[in-house]
């Protein structure tokens, strides 16, 4: 992989719209470098038998059955409402 240098990272502020000094220009061409050879050092890492995950914490999702119900909570969810009738919320008529 090419060297990043000063005229790449003015280029990459440039189209990213971003103000950056010049006397900053070889400090973040460094940094970017770095960084560069991290990503390089990644992929020397085998993986062949590593199953891919969507998240690094492996977690389980937990299955319900795909029930159609009413939830049994109707008498909360209409607890808070300004006004209910016959089991659900009344609102005024928007349209004659």
């Amino acid at each position: 992989m090419s060297d990043i240098d000063k005229a790449t990272v003015a280029k990459i502020a440039r189209l990213a719209r971003i103000r950056i000094e010049d006397d900053k220009l070889d400090h973040l061409a460094g940094e970017l470098n770095g960084i560069m050879h991290w990503i390089e050092q990644l992929n020397e890492v085998n993986t062949d038998n590593i199953a891919p995950m969507a998240s690094v914490v492996d977690a389980k999702l937990r299955w319900r059955q795909d029930e159609v119900n009413d939830g049994g909570i109707q008498d909360k969810v209409l607890k808070n409402a300004p006004n209910a009738e016959y089991g659900f919320f009344t609102v005024p008529k928007v349209i004659e």
